[in-house]
């Protein structure tokens, strides 16, 4: 069974979650507890708001695909890496006897 999405969380995403609910989710008093922009406190929500659908999704069914799409949305890698290694991970899925397939988006 998959772990429920708050379970695949970093420790920093966590410890980011815990800061912004306890700053009333006021990005702005969140870049001053960080120390930072605005613009960039609002990006690394923005990411992880994106990390945190991937990690929810039912859609997805393989481990290593959430992984993937977990790393695109954090902005770790970018969306031509993220084809490709799509792309070469269906292939090889296809290739495995007895396994869940699925068209990948």
């Amino acid at each position: 069974m998959v772990k429920a999405w708050y379970e695949q969380l970093s420790e920093e995403d966590a410890s980011f979650i815990k800061r912004f609910v306890l700053a009333s989710g006021s990005l702005k008093d969140l870049a001053n507890a960080y120390g930072i922009s605005y613009p960039t406190v609002r990006l690394r929500l923005d990411r992880l708001i994106g990390k945190i659908k991937v990690l929810d999704s039912q859609e997805i069914v393989s481990e290593f695909e959430r992984m993937l799409r977990a790393r695109y949305a954090e902005g770790k890698i970018d969306m031509g890496t993220l084809k490709a290694l799509l792309t070469a991970h269906q292939k090889e899925m296809n290739n495995q006897p007895d396994t869940e397939r699925r068209q990948l988006r």
